[in-house]
């Protein structure tokens, strides 16, 4: 058994420091510590680390319910708000990169971007559509929002489809690694059905 105050002294800072390694082992290769590099082309690295990052981390949090039905124990649930906080901050910076490294915040280009390829147009769908679920997440909008609240939070499913479809159209080529993404959440989700049913 999981006790609370394990999970709030051990378990939570653990996951915390788990989340926060792979930006931790990006600054360090832009600062080019110990003879680390990003390579030629840095900010594209950023971009697609950071991405790839928030949706392994957005695939986790939705792993969190089928865990807790797996193993018959509540403990889970308490990394989902966790998972999904990282999730955003990982996605933010993700957008961040390309507004200001990739396009040097001209609005004209983005804007264009955005209209005229379909993967930034999910992308960045996904991505409004995870601000509410973000700012909401605390318990006092959830005691604010009532029912309506779990009805806004069910967004984080046509999140992670939109996620997996940006990364898909984004690629082109070798598709295998999205694959493995868009499988992962059809296990998820196909698992929520299955339960439901």
């Amino acid at each position: 058994m999981v006790d609370q105050r394990r999970i709030r002294l051990f378990w939570r800072p653990l996951a915390h420091l788990a989340c926060a390694l792979p930006l931790a082992w990006l600054i360090l290769q832009l600062a080019e510590v110990a003879g680390l590099s990003l390579g030629p082309n840095p900010q594209l690295v950023i971009r697609d680390v950071l991405g790839e990052w928030g949706l392994r981390l957005l695939l986790a949090t939705l792993a969190m319910t089928p865990l807790r039905w797996l193993t018959g124990k509540p403990w889970p649930l308490q990394f989902r708000r966790l998972l999904g906080l990282w999730s955003f901050t990982y996605l933010a910076l993700h957008f961040v990169t390309y507004f200001f490294l990739d396009r040097s915040l001209d609005l004209q280009v983005i804007v264009e971007d955005i209209a005229k390829r379909p993967y930034i147009t999910i992308g960045f769908l996904a991505f409004l559509l995870m601000i509410p679920l973000a700012i909401t997440s605390t318990a006092g909008w959830r005691r604010r929002l009532g029912p309506r609240w779990l009805e806004l939070h069910k967004l984080v499913y046509l999140i992670a489809v939109l996620g997996c479809w940006h990364f898909y159209w984004l690629v082109k080529k070798d598709v295998r690694e999205p694959l493995v993404y868009i499988a992962v959440l059809a296990v998820l989700l196909g698992f929520r059905l299955w339960k439901r049913r």
